[in-house]
């Protein structure tokens, strides 16, 4: 059981090493929501909230996260003694919503389980993996020939999965030559973030020609019918990631054939006890699920691989190490990938499975505010 005493909130402002693009934006700086939760004990945990500056990829941003901690989520949860596994459920019946918010501070919740009860995060939630694959997210590029030698540079890194971000009019003309030099020897996937309508069939239907892994969020992030639709006239698996934002959306999509994989974020989804749902939803279906990124520092990649070790996690993950973004990341040790293209599991270390660097997170620190019972 856990009582919490005080929630700390801090943003900081990581830079990225090179721009990362996709079909909504360029971004050069992340802008990053941390939360540090604090027992009656004295036992304290870290974690991440995902939501992002802009109300692009979700209606959340980090400044309407922060308000909903600090006005109705946190008031919800200090000083009372629970269960993580209830967090959720205390949110959910007072706040509709705010799912990216709620996983910040549930999150935090599961870790501070695992601290105090001496055994990792990945053994807590039900993992079974030491070690996961990892795949890399592409941003879009100025042209196909600079696609095609940041594809090599990341084969040759050894990752186990290729994601090129792609928009209307920079999709089959990009991804081509990546297939013709590759062959079948890598997994290829595309995603769109819901850059597509139903109306560019004929442009999605040509991608068939590549027999890639998958095609991830074409359509709308609320569309599931057109989806569906469009599955009708794919060869090539649709997997939903936008789309998904509880089980009852997954249940849906598998009812309706909307798709045939889901990318499986937990800050996007409430936190685990929602992830974990979704992700026995799929297995109990044969819907395989991977677990995406959201440029999140080495706490939310903790989180991340975490839930990359449970069973159904049968595809590689956006599980990239530290320097794949960042000069310096927040945690020690930073996240690293081996040659053969894996992460290791912390799954033998207490919590989250590294420490945060504080005096780091200090330097960085933008705002910061403490909240008590």
């Amino acid at each position: 059981m856990i009582h919490l005493r005080s929630i700390t909130l801090r943003e900081i402002r990581l830079s990225l090493r090179e721009p990362f693009i996709t079909s909504t934006g360029e971004q050069h700086v992340r802008r990053i929501f941390l939360l540090e939760l604090e027992d009656a004990d004295g036992d304290v945990s870290w974690s991440e909230c995902v939501a992002q500056e802009h109300p692009t990829y979700s209606p959340e941003t980090i400044d309407t996260a922060w308000h909903a901690v600090h006005t109705w989520l946190a008031p919800i949860v200090l000083g009372k003694t629970f269960q993580p596994m209830a967090a959720s459920a205390l949110m959910n019946e007072q706040v509709r919503g705010h799912e990216m918010a709620k996983a910040g501070l549930e999150m935090g919740l599961w870790a501070l389980a695992a601290c105090r009860s001496g055994c990792s995060l990945a053994s807590l939630l039900g993992g079974i993996r030491k070690r996961v694959p990892v795949g890399i997210s592409i941003g879009i590029q100025r042209s196909p020939a600079a696609l095609l030698e940041a594809v090599r540079t990341c084969r040759a890194e050894g990752y186990r999965k290729i994601k090129v971000k792609i928009k209307p009019g920079m999709d089959i003309d990009f991804l081509r030559p990546i297939r013709e030099e590759l062959g079948d020897a890598v997994p290829l996937a595309a995603d769109a973030n819901s850059a597509y309508r139903l109306s560019d069939l004929e442009a999605l239907r040509s991608l068939d020609e590549l027999g890639m892994l998958m095609i991830e969020q074409p359509l709308q992030h609320d569309d599931l019918v057109r989806h569906a639709e469009l599955q009708r006239h794919l060869s090539t698996p649709i997997c939903l990631d936008e789309s998904i934002t509880n089980r009852d959306r997954a249940e849906d999509m598998i009812r309706l054939r909307a798709g045939r994989m889901v990318n499986l974020k937990p800050g996007r989804v409430g936190g685990f006890a929602e992830a974990l749902a979704i992700h026995d939803v799929c297995a109990n279906n044969n819907v395989p699920v991977w677990c995406g990124g959201m440029l999140e520092s080495g706490i939310g990649r903790a989180y991340n691989v975490a839930l990359a070790s449970l069973p159904n996690f049968s595809l590689p993950g956006d599980l990239s190490p530290s320097r794949r973004y960042w000069e310096r990341d927040i945690v020690v040790p930073e996240w690293t990938m081996s040659t053969s293209g894996e992460v290791n599991v912390p799954i033998d270390v207490p919590g989250i499975g590294v420490d945060v660097d504080v005096d780091v997170v200090d330097d960085f620190t933008e705002r910061i505010e403490k909240i008590s019972a």
